[in-house]
């Protein structure tokens, strides 16, 4: 996979004072991430498609700017040290900010390898790999591009199976579904890893929220037998509302739809 991104030759004033908010989007060729994209460039920010995949990544920006909004696609692999180091020096040479990162790439794995008792070691890494420590690479890669932004936002897009108390509470659902060891427990770590970052950027003025979609018929929700009543836009509401808090907002916490997410 070629390590330079494929993109739209950008506004030369996308980098001057009062310029359009940047905001870059991993996983973002399909599904909630291309809807968080195609969202926050309704809302006038220049929305970076992040994408493994380069034509993929050009499709889904072409479609953006057609629609009225403004777009770039960004080959990114979140589990690739050269691909995430080659984003953030297009971005800084380009924008020298970001003011918002949707950490949305994920997978759910194969399911069959998760099961405890039976799991797969490679299968949890796998999922790990893009869901943790890829959000993990992906911000600190970008740090100082958001610490130069007046005010910068991370949302981590979570899910409910996530959360603990929802998976122990006897009147939820989650607590009547199998257990799994990879899927699940990433988007646990991820709420963690979430507080954290939320800590550590408390005195910059940025603020560090985890989104809950709920459940949305998506390439990644289809096969594992889990409903999924909501769309793919509806799912990116939330994280579209978490990166675009006024300041003052939260910080450090998980939010569905409607209401905060229990841990």
């Amino acid at each position: 996979m070629s390590q330079t991104p494929q993109e739209h030759t950008p506004d030369p004033a996308a980098s001057a004072p009062g310029a359009a908010p940047v905001a870059l989007v991993s996983g973002a060729t399909r599904g909630i991430g291309r809807q968080i994209a195609a969202q926050l460039a309704r809302r006038g920010m220049t929305a970076l498609v992040g994408a493994r995949d380069a034509a993929a990544g050009e499709r889904a920006a072409t479609e953006i700017r057609d629609a009225g909004g403004r777009a770039h696609a960004v080959v990114l692999d979140v589990t690739d040290a050269a691909s995430v180091a080659a984003a953030r020096a297009w971005i800084a040479d380009r924008f020298d900010r970001l003011d918002v990162l949707v950490n949305n790439a994920g997978i759910a794995g194969d399911m069959a390898g998760q099961a405890p008792g039976s799991a797969d070691p490679d299968v949890v890494r796998a999922v790990f790999d893009t869901n943790v420590f890829g959000a993990v690479a992906l911000t600190e890669a970008v740090w100082d591009l958001l610490l130069r932004a007046p005010a910068a936002r991370i949302v981590n897009v979570s899910s409910d199976v996530g959360s603990l108390t929802q998976a122990l509470d006897p009147g939820h659902y989650l607590s009547r579904l199998p257990g799994f060891l990879a899927y699940g427990p990433s988007k646990t770590a991820l709420n963690a890893i979430t507080v954290q970052y939320a800590k550590a950027l408390a005195g910059h003025g940025v603020l560090v929220n985890a989104a809950v979609p709920g459940a949305c018929d998506t390439d990644l929700t289809r096969g594992t037998g889990m409903p999924a009543p909501r769309t793919a836009a509806q799912g990116a509401e939330v994280a579209v509302r978490l990166a675009t808090l006024p300041e003052g907002g939260p910080t450090g916490g998980c939010f569905g739809e409607d209401r905060e997410v229990p841990w």
